[in-house]
């Protein structure tokens, strides 16, 4: 990032900057929790490496983390067992949605990357080999690095239990070719917990921090990822990290990032910052309409971006 630069200037910019792109894009609507909040919300935060904090619009109000806790499930899996991970996911962009069937059909059960939902699906399944709750885990690892504790919106979960139909048949794809080896009902309950984790921008910017630091945490001064395990998240957000959308947003903000259905985003800026955003209304590939925005001018105002 450029060396004289005010990042408190830069966020108030950018919250007069978004203003004209709200309404572009709609709340999920499947999940009726998420469809109820006020679309005009916004906030982003940024957490540098040397512990700085800056924050704009509404940065410490809670929202659900959705996708965006896929990372952070991936990262205790690798932790936990290695590349033994990539004998059940691939590393690969899926150039199609994130809930795609006949492409997994096609490829035998195997999903292309971990950050789509077939991945994500058999990442808690493996989770679910190391403790009977993976949600609580990724909850508990994110608050860890957040330095508070976070909640799973009972809810947001509920919710979505009760409407993951399509999840459901991947899952049981994804079991008949033995990708995933628990009960999909039971991967599918920890799943939608885990999804439904409750924080704000802050939280999540100082949660990827140690992506940003070669895997050391510096709010909790504490190493959290091997370099090369945090290289090579970074490298998977880069290319998969934004679905089939991926190549349009590494054109226009050229970052490692992480969207969800809630309307957030977290990116990476390398050795420098980590860099959150909140606003429910979504594409049509679900990425926050503003926050993407948002992502766009502060790569453009801090000439940060990777590429």
């Amino acid at each position: 990032m450029k060396q004289s630069i005010s990042l408190a200037d830069v966020l108030g910019e950018i919250s007069v900057l978004v203003r004209p792109h709200f309404g572009k894009g709609k709340p999920a609507h499947y999940i009726p929790q998420l469809a109820a909040v006020d679309p005009r919300k916004f906030g982003m935060a940024v957490v540098t490496v040397r512990g700085e904090e800056y924050v704009t619009g509404d940065a410490d109000e809670p929202f659900s983390a959705q996708s965006i806790t896929k990372l952070f499930s991936l990262g205790l899996a690798l932790n936990r067992i290695g590349d033994e991970v990539w004998t059940r996911v691939g590393k690969e962009p899926s150039g199609t949605p994130f809930n795609y069937l006949s492409q997994l059909e096609h490829e035998q059960g195997v999903p292309r990357n971990p950050f789509i939902n077939p991945g994500a699906l058999a990442v808690t399944d493996i989770l679910l080999d190391v403790v009977a709750e993976p949600a609580k885990l990724v909850r508990d690892f994110m608050g860890m690095l957040a330095t508070e504790p976070l909640t799973i919106d009972d809810e947001v979960a509920g919710g979505e239990i009760a409407t993951a139909h399509k999840n459901r048949a991947i899952a049981n794809l994804m079991r008949e070719f033995g990708t995933i080896q628990h009960d999909p009902e039971t991967v599918i309950d920890a799943y939608c917990r885990q999804c439904a984790i409750t924080l704000t921008c802050r939280q999540l910017a100082r949660a990827a921090l140690p992506l940003a630091a070669g895997g050391f945490s510096p709010v909790v001064e504490e190493t959290v990822f091997p370099q090369r395990l945090a290289r090579r998240l970074n490298a998977l957000l880069l290319t998969c990290g934004i679905y089939d959308s991926v190549g349009s947003f590494a054109y226009r903000v050229g970052l490692p990032a992480k969207s969800g259905v809630g309307g957030g985003i977290v990116a990476i800026v390398p050795g420098q910052a980590a860099v959150a955003v909140w606003s429910p209304e979504l594409d049509r590939f679900g990425t926050s309409v503003v926050g993407a925005y948002a992502l766009e001018h502060f790569s453009q105002l801090t000439n940060c971006s990777v590429l």
